[in-house]
């Protein structure tokens, strides 16, 4: 059982869970639904990417015929805020082994105006159709057992991991202190971060919150001596597997930052050895070097 979770004195189910209440979705007709964006799940005061695209996934989850997503890009347009949206969805086709839907996420201004936040494209299908063949040169991150790593209430040095924010709350995130240097002030100059990823409440994973984990982590452009926000501009999220019970481990990687823009890619493995969901984000940086760099 993941640390954070043992606090709990029952552990949260798929689909009784606050991740699951806070990406609920209500069918208003069909294709829109209304919901309200919780302020749980804010970092540095904007709502986060992977919870906006677990909001989506789910949408189109309803909308269209097949349960799982196995790919959904998604291009973030404006910041979202917590409170209400509404999210309208259009199926493009159906096969049968994959449907494709597309979903626009609104919020409105001061006078009442729709502004668009984000719009996604994704094909769905059914994880447990897929055969079990595996043929891979990919390989488990290496990082250190779960007591070894830190999280935002037991980082270095006693103080809260940097750029905490209300969704820390909510997550089980503990970081391999190889990819800690910028929380002591010494980044190693390396676009790496990893970690173990859970949700708090001891919820197991699904597909839906692997669309989370991968945007879970803080940014790599903290390891590169940057700081401040990283708006995300694109996120396409692979879906390879249903993932098994317990504690995932994330690895996000970035190999090149020019002109204020680095990609993210991120490997989410599963504690059966499985590389379940993979990501590619395209993100805005601060070129400002962090204190102590």
């Amino acid at each position: 059982m993941p640390e954070a979770a043992s606090a709990h004195a029952t552990r949260a189910r798929i689909g009784d869970s606050e991740f699951d209440r806070d990406t609920a979705v209500a069918r208003r007709e069909p294709g829109v639904y209304d919901i309200d964006l919780s302020a749980g799940w804010t970092i540095i005061n904007a709502v986060n990417g992977g919870y906006l695209l677990a909001v989506l996934g789910r949408a189109l989850a309803d909308a269209l015929p097949h349960p799982d997503p196995f790919t959904i890009s998604a291009h973030y347009l404006t910041a979202s805020q917590p409170g209400p949206a509404v999210v309208r969805t259009e199926v493009v086709r159906t096969g049968r082994t994959l449907s494709t839907g597309q979903a626009s996420l609104f919020q409105y201004d001061d006078e009442g105006r729709e502004i668009e936040r984000i719009r996604v494209l994704a094909s769905y299908g059914d994880l447990d159709s897929l055969p079990d063949d595996v043929r891979t040169t990919a390989t488990p991150p290496a990082i250190p057992p779960m007591d070894q790593c830190f999280g935002a209430a037991d980082s270095p040095g006693g103080a809260p991991v940097p750029g905490s924010s209300a969704i820390t709350d909510r997550l089980m995130l503990k970081l391999d202190p190889a990819t800690l240097g910028w929380a002591l002030g010494s980044p190693s100059g390396r676009g790496e971060m990893r970690a173990w990823f859970g949700l708090a409440d001891g919820r197991d994973a699904d597909p839906l919150s692997l669309l989370l984990a991968v945007d879970a982590l803080p940014p790599t452009a903290f390891e590169l001596g940057l700081s401040g926000w990283v708006p995300t501009v694109e996120l396409t999220v692979h879906v390879r597997a249903r993932p098994a019970p317990g504690p995932l481990r994330v690895s996000v990687t970035t190999r090149n930052l020019a002109g204020g823009f680095l990609e993210e890619d991120a490997e989410v493995w599963d504690g059966a050895d499985r590389l379940v969901a993979q990501s590619r984000q395209l993100a805005r940086v601060r070129l400002s070097p962090r204190k102590g760099n």
